[in-house]
Parts: structure tokens; C-alpha cells; sequence
């Protein structure tokens, strides 16, 4: 599942290439996919302007001149490509939106969903999310406040949406890495120097995945150079068995509240 740096990124190439650009056709072939009946959400998307992009945790909002906004998770298996009816990738799509000179197609959305929305329905769909981890409003010290009170593991804690908005799998391994720790530590047995390492750890990892266009391999559009290059940059995710880049240790893997979870038994303590 994407998640903060490859929705940062798939943002960032939108606000560039997209922006400014009127939503000129509109196609929907799973209804299931969008919150309003085919016909309905059609005729309140085509014709719009995009004025912005912005990103909320592992969501994107797509915010139109007529005050609505498309608000879109991927889940598992959803991407996104910019093309034209000559370069398209060869797999079913749910929307497309048509623009003057592009199309962007959203690929996958079996468990995922766009949903026209007004900004009163965004800020309740997304009420419940903990702070950006790479915000203003993420802070170290109400961070170790909460980190404190926390019985479950690391991996979990990190996952966990509602205390921190944005991170997963791959990157609360990552993460871990950083700061040295163990995955299956408990938020309230660290110290505070642990608790201000894995502060530190998160900002760090998630701008280094944001650097290097996030680990989803197919590119956003056909000069896109940049996007799953974090493939070759892991730490220590998916990467069982090989040596540890910091103390050549192999590297370990094991089930964490049933999610895989990648370690150095040796230098994460």
C-alpha cells in the first residue's frame, strides 16, 4: 500500500503537470469506485477546473474551481499514470480523467476509492488522523508525551494512523533502522534519548523515501525518472537475509501483529 513519500510524490508531478488544467471527459467503469452514481458524479467533475492537489497522510485531494474535491486512497494495489490513449498502461482503469492535452488514469481501485466530496465531508472523512509527521504540528515533545503512554510494539505504534498519519509497513521498518530500536519495543520502555532517536528517525526516513520517489516501480508518467528509485535505496525492508549496511549482521525477518517486519537483530537493540 502507498504510503506517505509515494503519495508526496505522485503530488508534487499532479501540482506540476496537472494544476490549472479543465477536466475535459470524464469515464467511470466501476461504479463501486467513485460515491455517487456514475451519471451524477460525471456531470459535477467534467467541465472543472484543478486548481490544487494537496495530501493528507496517505490520501490525495483533488480540489476543483467548483469547491468540490476528489479525495482518493489507493489501498492496496492502486496507482496512478499520466498518458494519452497512445500511452496507457495496459491494465483496467476505473476513472479516467480526461485534460486538454493528457489523461490521468487511476489503475486498481479495488479496495481504493475517489470521492467527490465538499470540504465539510473531507475534514470529517480525515478527522480521526494523527499529525503529518514531516508538519509543523509534529513536535517532539507531545510525541514523547504519547510515545510514553504506548503498551503495544514499535511496528505497530508507528502503523497505527490515528497516533501518526502516513506511515506503513516498509517505512516503519525503515524507521526502526534509523533509530536503532528494535521493532518490537514498546513505546513506553524507551528512554527518553530512544524516544527522541525514533522522533528524529521518522522525518528523516520519510524524506529520505519523498528523495528518492517512494518504492512504487511503475513511473507517473513516461518521463518520470524518479518514481520507486527508494527500491534501491531500502535500508533493510525485503531485504532478508542479505547483510546489514551498518554492521554487516544478516538481516532477520519476522511477524509483528501479523505484519512482516525486516530487523538487525545485532545493531537495533
Amino acid at each position: 500500500m502507498p504510503e506517505l513519500p509515494e503519495m508526496e510524490n505522485y503530488r508534487r508531478i499532479f501540482e506540476n503537470k496537472l494544476v490549472g488544467k479543465t477536466i475535459q471527459l470524464v469515464e467511470v467503469t466501476r461504479e463501486k469506485s467513485i460515491n455517487k452514481q456514475i451519471p451524477v458524479f460525471i456531470d459535477e467533475v467534467k467541465g472543472r477546473r484543478l486548481v490544487a492537489v494537496e495530501r493528507r497522510a496517505k490520501h490525495l485531494v483533488f480540489k476543483l474551481d467548483s469547491g468540490g474535491n476528489l479525495l482518493l486512497h489507493l489501498m492496496l494495489g492502486g496507482l496512478m499514470y499520466i498518458g494519452n490513449e497512445h500511452d496507457s498502461p495496459d491494465r483496467t482503469k476505473q476513472v479516467t480523467l480526461t485534460f486538454e492535452d493528457c489523461q490521468l488514469f487511476f489503475i486498481g481501485l479495488r479496495l481504493g476509492y475517489l470521492h467527490l466530496l465538499t470540504d465539510h465531508e473531507v475534514k470529517q472523512e480525515l478527522l480521526d488522523l494523527g499529525p503529518e509527521p514531516l508538519g509543523s504540528e509534529f513536535q517532539l515533545q507531545p510525541f514523547d508525551e504519547q510515545l510514553k503512554k504506548k503498551r503495544g510494539a514499535l511496528k505497530t505504534t508507528l502503523v497505527n494512523q490515528k497516533f501518526i498519519a502516513g506511515i506503513g509497513n516498509l517505512y516503519s521498518d525503515e524507521i526502526c533502522f534509523e533509530a536503532r530500536l528494535l521493532p518490537t519495543r514498546k513505546g513506553n520502555e524507551l528512554s527518553s534519548q530512544e524516544r527522541a532517536s525514533l522522533f528524529h528517525a521518522i522525518q528523516t526516513i520519510l524524506n529520505r523515501g519523498i528523495k528518492y520517489g517512494g518504492y512504487i516501480e511503475m513511473p507517473v508518467c513516461k518521463e518520470d525518472e524518479l518514481t520507486g528509485k527508494y527500491n534501491d535505496h531500502r535500508l533493510i525492508y525485503n531485504r532478508e537475509g542479505e547483510p546489514c549496511p551498518r554492521c554487516k549482521s544478516t538481516i532477520v525477518k519476522d511477524e509483528i501483529s501479523s505484519k512482516k517486519s525486516f530487523f538487525c537483530s545485532q545493531c537495533q537493540t
